[in-house]
């Protein structure tokens, strides 16, 4: 049951993106170590995602990790990918019963063999799930991503499988790792950061921007539903006036 009564759920983006930032700042100001943030983040992903799918969400599209997090210390980056393992293992059979889909999107390949095996096993047992789909960038970069479309683009024309002149902004969607979903109309950032951190450039051309001072580990339900409301103040146009719209 939906608590805010403000949400119109006629006007619900189909997808949300978050950009989850604060898990270490939260930490630290209880005077531990960043991943008990991490830890205490994963309760935000389960209360984030269950709303979604209350709401009807279509798609929810959470930054987990990106390929800048690699040059983090040793130990933080081996305890969030034991922390990634347990989470899927943990939330699987939950993800199941609440009919969400679970994919992953980025560089895949650079995970441990662990992580990498337990996330394909994941997103396979859930493969058939009709509800929202929960998409998880892992070692994911916008430019990363980008550049690897113009590869492809080029290998493509190259060999004659493309022709330069039909290239068009469709073109590139479908190089793209979310060639098969929707562009984001909601993008949400925590922890009081004002910028984009290499995160769907690309897909975010036209999206709603939501900028919150709350750090990750406190970013619940309500505070899901506050972003939504905000959202459904806002007047998309997409470059016509407002008596376009109206006429």
């Amino acid at each position: 049951m939906i608590e805010d009564k403000r949400i119109d759920l006629n006007n619900l983006p189909n997808h949300v993106a978050i950009i989850m930032d604060g898990n270490g700042r939260w930490a630290k100001n209880r005077g531990e170590h960043r991943i008990y943030g991490h830890q205490h983040g994963v309760k935000s992903v389960r209360d984030c995602t269950e709303a979604a799918a209350e709401l009807g969400i279509r798609y929810l599209t959470l930054y987990a990790f990106s390929t800048e997090n690699w040059s983090r210390p040793k130990e933080e980056v081996d305890a969030l990918m034991e922390l990634l393992v347990q989470t899927i293992l943990a939330e699987t059979p939950t993800l199941n019963k609440n009919n969400v889909r679970l994919l992953a999107i980025g560089n895949l390949r650079s995970l441990p063999g662990k992580c990498f095996e337990q996330l394909t096993e994941a997103m396979a047992d859930t493969a058939k799930n009709t509800g929202l789909t929960l998409v998880l960038a892992l070692s994911y970069s916008s430019k990363w991503e980008i550049v690897e479309a113009a590869k492809n683009i080029a290998k493509d024309a190259m060999a004659g499988q493309l022709d330069i002149e039909t290239i068009n902004d469709n073109t590139i969607d479908a190089y793209l790792t979310t060639k098969d979903i929707p562009h984001p109309e909601l993008l949400i950032r925590t922890s009081g950061e004002h910028r984009i951190s290499n995160f769907l450039l690309w897909q975010i051309a036209y999206a709603e921007l939501y900028f919150t001072d709350m750090l990750w580990p406190d970013f619940n339900r309500a505070a899901f539903f506050e972003a939504i409301v905000d959202y459904q103040t806002r007047e998309r146009r997409f470059g016509k006036t407002s008596e376009q719209l109206t006429s």
